[in-house]
């Protein structure tokens, strides 16, 4: 509190955040002005809402317009989008944002991994887990066994949406295929990272990710593969262009099912 010249008490209190990290469990995430925690959900990744009727009973959405948001947090970070119910909701970095219905206090997290495509939202993952529908470059459908088909696969993105791919012919830790003139990058990009990961999933392994230096590229690997963009997704959020290309399996999309890189 503060005296004006006039003799007026003025009141200089700054107003809580809507957004705050805070800290939990599993470390700090995203939570409302009353520490209630925030999650995404996989099958949001190209940034859409895909949680309605029963589940959005059990996960209510989250909306705030223009919210004001706590340290270690960046305001144009945060947006809003209409759903196809109509309602508005609120994104991080382009994923909507849930409550748990089952969290019943400040600093609970048992959303976290439920169906192993929730997470808790934090401010630096490193990589994010998505669940799609497999579109390759040829337009056909495919599952995660890189055989055509139809369904949900589960897999590894960034923190922005972008899938990450594997090269099959790629040795544990050892990036085969770019070249060292880098010609060859734009077509499948390093997925360039900091030499100090950054938070990972909880329903993935930490220990399973390393970085390597790739062709002076700090390059990000998932037991033992090294990790890639693929050009031609064109930063789409969710796309999965690559899995076809030049045929299935050479450039496969991860998860925690898949085998460890070959030595």
């Amino acid at each position: 509190m503060a005296v004006s010249l006039l003799g007026c008490v003025q009141d200089h209190t700054v107003p809580a955040s809507n957004v705050i990290l805070a800290s939990t469990s599993i470390g700090n995430v995203l939570a409302d002005e009353n520490g209630k925690t925030l999650y995404v959900f996989g099958r949001d990744v190209a940034g859409d809402a895909n949680c309605a009727g029963t589940c959005r009973d059990l996960w209510p959405i989250y909306y705030k317009e223009a919210p004001s948001v706590g340290t270690g947090l960046k305001t144009s970070d945060f947006a809003t989008i209409t759903r196809p119910d109509g309602d508005k909701q609120t994104t991080y970095k382009g994923w909507p944002l849930y409550y748990y219905k089952n969290d019943t206090k400040a600093g609970d997290v048992l959303g976290d991994k439920v169906g192993g495509i929730w997470m808790a939202s934090k401010a630096h993952y490193t990589v994010m887990i998505a669940s799609r529908q497999l579109v390759g470059n040829d337009g056909k459908n495919y599952t995660f066994d890189t055989k055509e088909g139809v369904g949900n696969s589960t897999f590894l993105v960034d923190s922005v949406g972008l899938t990450l791919y594997a090269f099959a012919p790629d040795k544990f830790n050892v990036n085969t295929y770019t070249r060292p003139d880098l010609s060859n990058d734009p077509v499948w990009p390093i997925f360039v990272t900091s030499a100090t990961i950054g938070d990972i999933p909880s329903v993935l392994s930490t220990s399973d990710f390393r970085t390597i230096t790739a062709v002076g590229k700090t390059q990000l690997t998932y037991k033992g593969w090294p990790m890639y963009y693929f050009g031609q997704d064109s930063k789409q959020r969710g796309a999965t262009k690559g899995v076809s290309v030049p045929r299935p399996g050479v450039w496969p999309v991860v998860n925690n099912t898949s085998p460890v890189a070959p030595n």
